[in-house]
């Protein structure tokens, strides 16, 4: 009989570790021991977390470094600090004027690789100094469901008028329709430094400082 060419090779020795079995008497099946321990471990910590909160002695667990025992974050009044540049849910910037910044050019919704940005833009109404100069939008709608956060919408404005610094996530909500961001609910949201304003104002028509671009005035 010929010798095969590739002999098998011998089998892998077994790693396994055997286990002691453990009789099942009254204790095991019960539960109870293991049910009283439990229990016992969770009001251990309870009371000692409620002395230190009474004392003012608990550790914040946002800044201070975990301890033996249990630290967690009682939220929404504890909350982490997310980082200067976090990308929170959007919101629309206003000038001193409290008119809406945006100009309706439709840059955010053209460079969102979601396409989750919907912009109907309006002309102002005849004798407003800024009708045949700028649009504004008529609405201004947000899928923050299909948003991916990617901040190009942000990058993309000229104007500086849509911004994601609000430092909030977004809420959980029980309906598709609540996540649909109108123009109103982008101008309610205020910035970190609680204004409504942008941190990089636009020299506006009118104002001292404007280089005077518009349909009467050029270079």
């Amino acid at each position: 009989m010929a010798t095969p060419t590739f002999p098998k090779k011998p089998p892998a020795p077994i790693n396994a570790t055997p286990v002691p079995y453990a009789p099942k008497d009254i204790e095991v099946k019960s539960y109870l021991p293991e049910i009283f321990r439990g229990v016992g471990v969770s009001m251990r910590h309870f009371f000692e977390n409620t002395r230190e909160m009474l004392r003012g002695k608990r550790p914040d667990p946002v800044l201070d470094r975990f301890d033996d025992g249990i630290t967690t974050i009682s939220y929404p009044e504890q909350k982490r600090p997310y980082p200067e540049r976090f990308r929170g849910i959007h919101r629309l910037t206003t000038r001193h004027d409290g008119s809406v910044r945006c100009v309706a050019c439709l840059c955010c919704s053209t460079a969102c690789p979601a396409q989750c940005i919907f912009i109907e833009a309006g002309e102002y109404p005849e004798g407003d100094k800024r009708r045949g100069y700028e649009r504004y939008p008529v609405k201004f709608v947000i899928d923050e469901l299909r948003c991916i956060f990617c901040g190009y919408c942000v990058e993309a404005c000229p104007c500086d008028a849509i911004r994601m610094d609000t430092g909030m996530h977004a809420v959980p909500y029980d309906s598709r329709d609540q996540f649909i961001y109108d123009r109103e609910l982008l101008l309610s949201f205020e910035g970190r430094d609680g204004t409504y304003e942008t941190r990089n104002p636009r020299h506006e028509p009118g104002e001292a400082t404007h280089p005077g671009i518009d349909r009467q005035h050029r270079h």
